[in-house]
């Protein structure tokens, strides 16, 4: 019960609000600590983990976004006592996961992936992912054997996702080879519908000004403190690997993310990368848009391609800018284009955008 007195001793000091979908999935994490806390115990007395020794059952909670899933896995992955425990973004592990298997390749080995998973294993005992998607056939294709080799090494799983299981890598190329590893998931790890009807995040937003203009210090003051509202302040790198290259988000954490205009648009980013950001980002800090024209015409071209991808990804936007909307691109070709970006830009600041 730790983690629903902890759950309950928050709600009590009004550092949350209680809401009976979170409060059912919490005997779930319980569980699992429970799990976790008596096979290490039985290692302890025995010394491996034996045959006989039924597997720790892993957990899937799955829902909309903003519904609480990221705030239960920070109190469960704070409070539960294993001390081999890591929490990733489940984007940024397999890119980690890809780099591994490519060193290992170096040595000749015929399969890469099985001294990947043994090394991971030597190290956690317990994974917990935030946002478990999958959209990239090469890890579609590998992750199969990849989790399959974790189970038989004992790590537990913990995730969340925005998908059900059954949706995950749907409509992929080849998905009927992943067919079983979503199978394996639902064997493996209780899945849960987190079915909560209030988006928090959208909550912590609404009525709050989104689009700040000119880009000075009083609107980077304002949106550090949203940013500081929404994650806490803390954030790592993501990198999402897209056809060979490289997208750096800055700063990420439970599905927000943060970047300077130059960090997206100042780089040769096409519509590809930008539809992996709308698809791992649910929250887009913007800083530092410019005023566009002739002479940063390719900048423009970009911000156009990406505010395309966020509009049709439901993505949320916060941004500063050196102008309203309207006004950030006066003169040049493309003027009449950006037309339709600006509208979007005003309908994403309107209250209510982005609800599913």
């Amino acid at each position: 019960m730790l983690l629903t007195q902890t759950y309950d001793a928050k709600v009590q000091a009004g550092e949350i609000n209680p809401d009976p979908a979170q409060h059912a999935v919490l005997p779930l994490f319980d569980d699992v600590a429970a799990q976790l806390e008596a096979s290490t115990g039985k290692k302890k007395l025995f010394g491996f983990f034996g045959s006989d020794n039924v597997p720790v059952k892993g957990l899937y909670i799955w829902g909309g976004v903003g519904r609480g899933k990221s705030m239960l896995m920070d109190l469960f992955f704070e409070a539960v006592p294993e001390q081999r425990k890591r929490r990733v973004h489940f984007h940024a592990f397999m890119q980690e996961v890809h780099s591994a298997m490519h060193e290992v390749r170096k040595t000749g080995v015929d399969d890469a992936i099985k001294p990947v998973a043994e090394d991971i294993a030597k190290e956690v005992r317990l994974l917990c992912f935030d946002e478990m998607q999958i959209t990239d056939i090469t890890d579609a294709m590998i992750v199969g054997r990849l989790f399959e080799n974790l189970f038989a090494s004992g790590v537990v799983i913990v995730t969340t996702s925005n998908r059900a299981p059954d949706d995950l890598y749907k409509d992929g190329l080849n998905r009927n080879l992943f067919v079983p590893f979503i199978e394996m998931l639902k064997d493996r790890l209780t899945v849960h519908e987190l079915s909560s009807d209030t988006d928090y995040r959208q909550d912590r937003l609404e009525g709050e000004q989104v689009y700040f203009s000119p880009a000075n210090a009083n609107a980077k003051a304002k949106i550090s403190s949203i940013w500081q509202s929404l994650t806490g302040g803390a954030a790592e790198p993501l990198v999402l690997r897209v056809k060979g290259r490289d997208v750096m988000l800055p700063a990420f954490r439970n599905g927000i993310a943060r970047a300077n205009f130059y960090d997206l648009c100042g780089q040769p980013l096409g519509a590809a990368d930008y539809l992996a950001v709308a698809e791992n980002v649910r929250v887009l800090v913007l800083e530092d848009i410019p005023c566009l024209s002739r002479d940063n015409f390719n900048e423009a071209k970009r911000f156009v391609t990406l505010i395309d991808a966020l509009y049709e990804g439901k993505v949320r936007l916060i941004c500063s800018a050196a102008a309203e909307p309207e006004r950030l691109y006066l003169e040049g070709e493309g003027v009449f284009e950006f037309e339709r970006t600006a509208s979007r830009l005003r309908e994403m600041q309107s209250v209510g955008w982005a609800i599913d």
